[in-house]
Parts: structure tokens; C-alpha cells; sequence
């Protein structure tokens, strides 16, 4: 029975064409050239034209979204195909919801279906239940090939024999064995990476550090011809890859990273790539092969990298930040177990304060615990000077040593980079050499790369004179004997203009895991956890309301009190500046700051007319009730004629009025002996 009708042959057909991996379509040509061939098929079975969909080449028919097999789903619907031409089931799908939706649309519409076996109705029961077992059979082959694949890889992953791919600094010895790269430089820069984290313990630091000195990591460069090294300035991932990947300390691993299958718009989609915990990790063998560095020291740099995340939660320390603050991270509350917050007060951040508010953010309740950060910062900081004391020397002889190497590392890469740059130039020269000169097309080339390779080389050499020797860095004896000296007294090490806030947040991130406080009995009590296991206990004052370190000086709140009884703010100000008195801040008296000290000191406000219900004059006032001058009022009270007071020199006079009464009316002070002279007269001027 003919199954194609001429309803059939009046629609088009549709030639569906897919690999599932982009190395079949490197390697497996012939498959692509027989699902191309069956245009001649269609023609042969009576259509004059067919339309070949090849949208998905490249993708796996597992379920994941095909755009073409999409486009031949809506051309089926539309009623423009006559029949679906693949060279088997699998190639349509891969598994049973794309099959059987496939076959649902074509028993609807009345398409064809057909492969190097025949032409199938999807309307007829027989038809219907073998294509039907086709694709069971398509989906199950499809299983039991990945399973068997799988298992073998996991068994060869079992030995430590799987490499599907070798980091940078190693190289394949036989089909189941890597060592490390022979190539010196290679080697050389892989230690520099892991010698210099363990010193500045930071990605991003080390990470600008090689991009402030030039320093060019090692980098694979795939193609057709091969792999090859090459060598670029670093981005972060890169550094960050490389201390995050346990090869490098001889331990082979396997099933670091897994796949989260979901379901997206009625389709799977399958994220890859998301890191394990390492106790879920498939395959782990230590001391595999040769590592740059140790198992142990790999845990400690992934535990500092963890620690050193800022955004990972109140559990993490995060990293060394800017601040004058020395324990931000350390600090854990003893009351709800969270990390404490840092925030400082002052245009120039003089102020520090550990806030546990971690749980006001989180849920709207009262903030746990809050302290001033000094008295804490200065008794952890003494404690742990005291129990570093006996190390300092040892630590003075560290610093001598590494100050030789500092230098040595960048002017050792240069070294380095300048040797295999003359290697390339004299290869590129040797190739010259070797072509026939008169081959302009082939030696034009070779002559360019040999000059481009000596460029490189030129460059390299000016560089390397411009760098200071291995020995530049070496300390004369008297930076030797200054560095011993700051070494028996960590306390002028630790006060030296030179130590950064920075630092000292290292010396004590090293010394210390975590230090838990509680407030008990306005007392801030600290237990201190050091990272080697022992425990020590500190109780430090609470800070009292009003006792900071900006209170001023209490001869200056006396005065205060006085001079707010005789003058307003503004002429107080002027007093206090005028004598030399200053604010607890070091800052010059303004009208607004003696107000706000008596606003807090609870002194109240100078009213006119204060000192007349008291009793008391002013030098004016004097003078006016006398009819003599101020300085006749101030020679009385030197004699002691009349009494008066000042709260402080060059401040206003207090003179009790009933003292006036006192003196002779009308009062006229001789300021000097009358002459004898009858001839002379006194003038009464008006």
C-alpha cells in the first residue's frame, strides 16, 4: 500500500539534521553527509524540493532546548509538511516527550514520517506502535551509552588515572601520570603566586601586586595544531583559580563540580559548573604527584579565602578593610553569636564602635550589645604583644631574610622571561637561516618573527637594567641593627609611625581565630580564642556616660560654670580663646560649643540683669556709681579699698555694690600729692 497520497506531495518536505556534540561535527563527517543525502531521498519518493533544518546542529536531543526541532514543530502544526525525513529516530529525538509529541502532531495533520527503513503513518496502529518502540529504543540506547561511558570514567577517576584536561604547570608523562612542567619559568611563577598569598593573605592584593610589578602568568592556548604556553598579565578568576585548585598541592581529584537539572518553560535546563563541598567530592587521592605546595597549606589558604569573603554572612572574618578599627571580623557577640559590626563617628573617623546589630537587620529587634572600641583595640593588642615578645627576635630575622627576596622575585621573573625571549629570537634566526633566501614569501615571514622576537628581547634587557639586582634588597648594618632593635621591643615596632593600621589588623588576624564578648556589670568581658587552640580572658571598663577621650580638661568646665554667671556664650568663647583654653578635640571655643557644653553639663543660660539681682557690678557699672574712671576702680582694688574677683585673668570684674556705700560722697581718689604752690589752681573742666 502506498502511504504517500497526493495531499501529501502537494506540502513540502522537511529534512531534519542534528548532531549533539561540536566534536561530531569535527570528526564524524560521514554522518553529516548521509543526513544531507536525503534530499535525493525526497526527491526520489516525489518531491521536487525539500527543506533541510540544520538549527541544531551541535546540540544534544536530550531534552534541552532545540530551536530547530521547535520551527519543525510549528511548521507541522501549520499544515506545510508532508513528511519528516531523518536517518533515524534519534537523530528526531532522544527522548519520549519529543518523540511522542512529535508523533501526536504528525497523526493530527496527516504528516509522514520516514527514515532509511521506510515511510511511516503516525495514523496507522501498526505504524504508530513501532515508531513508538523505535523511540523507546532511541531513548534507552541513549541511557545505557551514557551510563556505560560514565561508570568507566568514574572507574579510571578511581585510580587517579582520569585527566580529561592538565592545569597550567603541569604536563602529561604517560596516558595516566602528570609531573610538573620542566619549563623553569613556568615553575618559577606558579611558587611566586603561592609564596606571595601566603604573604599579602589576599587575592585582590596579590592580584594587583602582580599587576603593579608586570609579572605575566603561564596560560594555555589551545588549537588545531596543539596546545601551547603563553604568557599574559592576570585577571582576578585567574589567580583566584589557581589557589583554589587542590592540583597544585599533589592531591588528584574528581567531582569537584556537579550539574542542577530544572525544569524551565516545559523544557530541562541543566546548569553546570557549581562547586561541591569537598566532603562531596567524588574522588580524592593526596600525595598523587609532585605539588608547588602542601596539603596542609592548601586547607589554610582556602579557609583564609573563605574568611577573607565579605559578603558571606555574619560566620566569615572578610578581609583586612581600611580603618583605624583592629579587631573588625574577630569580634563575635557572646550573647547571640553574631559577628560584630564596625562604625566610626568624626569627620576623620576618631570614633570607634562595635555594634551587634545583626539581628536589628535581620528582624527588626533591639540591638544586642554596643561598646566603644578603643580600651578594647589597646588591652587585645597588649596581650598580644605580650605573648609574641619571645618571637620578635625570630620575626626581625624574618623580615632581614625576606627583605633579600622581594626584590630577588621580580628581578628572578625578568631573568626568567629575558632567557626564553633569546631562546625564541635565536630559534626564529635558525629558522631563517634554514629557508632558501630567495623564497621571498617564506622568508619575509621568518624575518619578521625574528624580528618581532628580538623587539621582545630589547624590551626585556631594558627592563632588567632598570631593576635592582638580587642584592639590592639587602639591608645595611644599621637597618640590620634598627630591625633587631624593634625586634626585642615589639611595643616601638607595634607604636612606629611606619606600622599601618593594616598591619597590625594582620598580626593579629594571624595570632587570633575569634574573640567572643559579653557585657556584664558595665564591664566588657573578652575571651580570646587564638589559633592555636588556648584560650585567655580579659575584662575591660565600660566607658562611663560623659567619659571619653575627648572630655576636656575639668579646669576649663570650672571656668565655665563661672563666666556663664557674669557674660553670654559669645564673650565666653572669646575669653576662653583669648587664654589659650581649648576644646576636648583641640579645637578653638565658638559660641555654639559652650553652649552645647552647658546644654550638657546642665548649666543654665546667662540672663541680663543676673549679676544686679546678686548684688554685683560690673568694672563700668563701678566706675559710673564713683563718677571716676575704670582704672581708678582697679588702683582701689589693688590698694584694697574695695573688694573684687575675677573667675580668671582677662575675664570681667564681680564688685559687691554695698562696698561703695562704704566710701566717702562725693569720692574723689587722689592719685597724687597736692603742690605747695599757692600760684597754682586746679581747673574744674566742664
Amino acid at each position: 500500500m502506498n502511504k504517500i497520497t497526493p495531499d501529501h506531495l502537494s506540502r513540502r518536505a522537511y529534512i531534519y539534521v542534528r548532531q549533539s556534540t561540536q566534536d561530531q561535527m569535527l570528526h564524524n563527517h560521514e554522518s553529516r553527509r548521509r543526513q544531507y543525502g536525503l534530499t535525493s531521498r525526497a526527491r526520489q519518493l516525489g518531491w521536487e524540493d525539500a527543506e533541510v533544518i540544520d538549527d541544531d546542529l551541535g546540540r544534544s536531543g536530550g531534552g534541552i532546548a532545540r530551536p530547530g526541532f521547535e520551527r519543525l514543530l510549528v511548521a507541522i502544526c501549520e499544515g506545510r509538511v508532508g513528511i519528516v525525513l531523518a536517518v533515524e529516530a534519534s537523530r528526531l529525538a532522544r527522548n519520549g516527550r519529543d518523540w511522542h509529541t512529535l508523533l501526536e502532531f504528525c497523526g493530527l495533520v496527516g504528516c509522514l514520517l520516514a527514515d532509511e527503513d521506510g515511510i511511516y503513518d503516525p495514523r496507522h496502529p501498526n505504524d504508530r506502535l513501532l515508531l513508538g518502540m523505535k523511540g523507546t529504543m532511541s531513548e534507552m540506547e541513549l541511557s545505557i551509552l551514557r551510563q556505560r561511558s560514565l561508570e568507566a570514567l568514574r572507574q579510571k577517576a578511581r585510580r587517579g588515572e582520569l585527566f580529561l584536561n592538565v592545569a597550567v604547570g603541569y604536563v602529561k608523562v604517560r596516558h595516566d601520570r602528570i609531573a610538573m612542567d620542566p619549563d623553569l619559568r613556568v615553575r618559577e611563577a606558579i611558587g611566586l603566586v603561592f609564596r606571595k598569598f601566603a604573604e599579602f593573605q589576599s587575592v585582590r592584593q596579590l592580584h594587583l601586586w602582580l599587576r603593579q610589578e608586570d609579572i605575566r602568568l603561564p596560560a594555555t592556548e589551545y588549537s588545531e595544531f596543539g596546545s601551547r604556553t603563553i604568557w599574559k598579565l592576570p585577571v582576578y578568576n585567574t589567580v583566584r583559580k589557581m589557589l583554589a585548585n587542590p592540583v597544585y598541592s599533589g592531591a588528584y581529584t574528581f567531582g569537584r563540580t556537579g550539574s542542577r537539572v530544572t525544569v524551565a518553560q516545559g523544557r530541562k535546563h541543566v546548569v553546570r559548573g557549581f562547586r561541591r563541598d569537598q566532603a562531596d567530592w567524588e574522588v580524592l587521592i593526596l600525595d598523587h604527584h609532585e605539588g608547588y605546595i602542601s596539603w596542609a597549606e592548601y586547607e589554610r589558604n582556602q579557609r583564609l579565602i573563605a574568611d577573607n569573603a565579605n559578603s558571606k554572612g555574619l560566620m566569615a572574618r572578610g578581609s583586612v578593610r581600611r580603618g583605624d578599627a583592629l579587631l573588625p571580623g574577630l569580634l563575635r557577640c557572646g550573647h547571640c553569636g553574631r559577628r560584630l559590626h564596625v562604625s566610626y563617628s568624626g569627620t576623620e573617623g576618631f570614633c570607634v564602635r562595635y555594634n551587634c546589630r545583626g539581628a536589628h537587620l535581620n528582624h527588626g529587634t533591639e540591638r544586642c550589645i554596643s561598646f566603644g572600641g578603643l580600651r578594647v583595640d589597646a588591652a587585645v593588642a597588649a596581650e598580644v604583644l605580650r605573648h609574641l615578645a619571645p618571637l620578635g627576635i625570630e620575626a626581625a630575622l624574618e623580615a632581614v631574610a625576606r627583605s633579600c627576596t622581594e626584590v630577588s622575585d621580580r628581578y628572578r621573573h625578568l631573568e626568567l622571561a629575558l632567557a626564553q625571549a633569546r631562546y625564541e629570537a635565536d630559534l626564529a634566526r635558525r629558522q631563517y637561516d634554514a629557508v632558501d633566501p630567495g623564497n621571498r614569501l617564506v622568508a619575509g615571514e621568518l624575518e619578521r618573527r625574528w624580528n618581532d622576537r628580538l623587539v621582545d628581547v630589547a624590551r626585556l634587557e631594558d627592563q632588567l637594567t632598570g631593576q635592582p639586582g638580587e642584592d639590592a634588597g639587602a639591608l645595611t648594618e644599621q637597618e640590620k641593627a634598627h630591625l633587631m632593635a624593634l625586634g626585642r621591643d615589639l611595643d616601638a615596632a607595634w607604636n612606629h609611625p611606619a606600622a599601618t593600621a593594616e598591619t597590625r589588623k594582620r598580626i593579629l588576624r594571624t595570632a587570633i581565630h575569634e574573640i567572643i564578648v559579653k557585657l556584664e556589670n558595665e564591664r566588657i568581658n573578652l575571651v580570646i580564642h587564638w589559633a592555636g587552640g588556648d584560650h585567655t580572658r580579659l575584662t575591660v571598663p565600660k566607658n562611663r556616660p560623659g567619659h571619653h577621650r575627648w572630655i576636656g580638661d575639668p579646669e576649663t568646665g570650672d571656668l565655665i560654670h563661672r563666666l556663664a554667671r557674669q557674660q553670654p556664650d559669645a564673650a565666653i568663647a572669646s575669653i576662653l580663646n583669648r587664654i589659650g583654653k581649648r576644646t576636648g578635640r583641640g579645637n578653638t571655643w565658638t559660641e555654639v560649643r559652650v553652649r552645647g557644653y552647658r546644654n550638657d553639663h546642665g548649666i543654665a543660660v546667662f540672663r541680663p540683669g543676673e549679676m544686679a539681682e546678686r548684688g554685683e557690678l560690673t568694672l563700668e557699672e563701678a566706675a559710673d556709681r564713683l563718677n571716676v574712671s575704670k582704672m581708678t576702680v582697679l588702683r582701689l582694688i589693688s590698694a584694697g579699698t574695695i573688694q573684687g574677683y575675677q573667675a580668671c585673668k582677662g575675664g570681667p570684674w564681680a564688685i559687691p555694690a554695698h562696698q561703695l556705700s562704704t566710701l566717702p560722697s562725693p569720692f574723689r581718689p587722689q592719685s597724687r600729692p597736692v603742690t605747695s604752690d599757692p600760684d597754682q589752681f586746679s581747673l574744674e573742666l566742664q
